[in-house]
């Protein structure tokens, strides 16, 4: 027992001695792993289990939850752009809103201001005389069209003012010229600046600047030169004379029968209908390029092109004569005359030398008849 005894005292400084060096070097004891003791180990695991069933439980509930807070997706806004200037064909509207005014200016009298005032709001302070409807605007038709600012537009409107001195007045007023009556029903041209705006609904809106102001009638363009030649007679041999009066008598007298016959392959022409006239009489015809009067009896070979200015007399049905001018393209082919085209308008050497620049945005021109 005493050995017993004296071993155990003998080994126990021996195991102290090395539980004290494994703490002094870092080696944990038994009960701990990787720094966490068994039992704290143990209590994390379950910790971390019930966590992960918990989510698992939840995750339905948070999926509906996030569904429902989901906003109503709706289209992207178009971003509002600025509105740009008008194109020159926008001056469409405002000549359209100068012809309006100028013809209730024009019938205006005592009392009709608030009609003014529709299309020039100061208008409504005037104070107008004479009876209204005294005289009046008629055929008015535009004339010239400039455009002097982004928005802003000149027209000048031409119109036939009736009423303004009876004629039986003017040839008995003493002193009275033989041309005041012909004064009464003349033409006279009025100028009015148009603004435009952004209207509702993408739709333009004008309004006059100020009240029409009278002006003189447009310049007349210079008569440009033609490529045709002098006119001369048409003369019945002329195999021309016979294509041209063949054609132009089935076109005007025969609603269009029997005109294909005098038509080129290819060409379709649609005749006026009803007949305008009961006869054609083709009087002269110029030829492009041509200089020389001497007679023509013959066709060139086929696919030779022609171009004629051609005038002629038309009987109406009442029996008066009108005489009318014709711009024609001819195709030779089987030694005949055939009609390629009826021209919109007589050909011309070149184009008029443009007006030199004004510095003013989209002018445009209409030059009168």
């Amino acid at each position: 027992m005493s050995r017993l005894t004296s071993r155990r005292k003998q080994t126990a400084p021996a195991d102290m001695q090395t539980s004290a060096a494994q703490e002094f070097r870092g080696v944990p004891e038994a009960g701990w792993v990787g720094g966490w003791s068994t039992g704290a180990q143990a209590n994390s695991t379950a910790l971390l289990r019930w966590l992960v069933w918990g989510l698992i439980a939840l995750g339905p509930l948070l999926g509906a939850l996030a569904y429902l807070s989901v906003p109503a997706t709706s289209a992207a806004p178009v971003p509002k752009t600025a509105p740009s200037a008008p194109a020159a064909s926008g001056g469409q509207g405002a000549a359209g809103f100068a012809t309006l005014f100028v013809a209730t200016y024009l019938s205006a009298g005592r009392g009709d201001e608030p009609k003014l005032a529709a299309y020039y709001p100061p208008a409504s302070n005037l104070q107008l005389d004479g009876a209204s409807g005294q005289h009046r605007g008629e055929q008015l038709t535009v004339v010239r069209l400039r455009q002097t600012e982004a928005w802003v537009w000149s027209v000048t409107v031409a119109a036939r003012v009736t009423g303004a001195t009876p004629a039986d007045t003017a040839s008995t007023q003493p002193g009275a010229s033989p041309s005041s009556a012909a004064a009464t029903d003349a033409v006279r041209y009025f100028q009015v600046p148009v603004a435009m705006a952004p209207g509702a609904g993408g739709a333009t809106a004008y309004t006059a600047l100020a009240l029409p102001a009278e002006v003189a009638a447009p310049e007349r363009a210079k008569m440009p030169e033609l490529v045709y030649g002098a006119m001369r007679p048409a003369l019945p041999t002329d195999p021309r004379t016979q294509a041209v009066t063949s054609f132009l008598s089935a076109y005007l007298t025969k609603a269009g029968a029997e005109l294909d016959r005098y038509l080129a392959p290819g060409t379709r022409l649609a005749a006026p209908s009803p007949a305008p006239y009961s006869g054609v009489a083709v009087d002269q015809f110029a030829v492009e390029g041509e200089t020389g009067g001497e007679p023509v009896v013959s066709v060139p070979g086929d696919g030779t092109i022609l171009r004629l200015l051609v005038s002629l007399r038309a009987t109406g049905q009442d029996g008066v004569r009108l005489p009318l001018t014709y711009a024609l393209t001819l195709k030779a082919r089987a030694s005949r005359w055939e009609i390629a085209s009826l021209d919109s308008a007589p050909a011309i050497t070149a184009p008029p030398a443009a007006p030199a620049a004004s510095g003013l945005p989209g002018p445009a021109t209409t030059p009168t008849a």
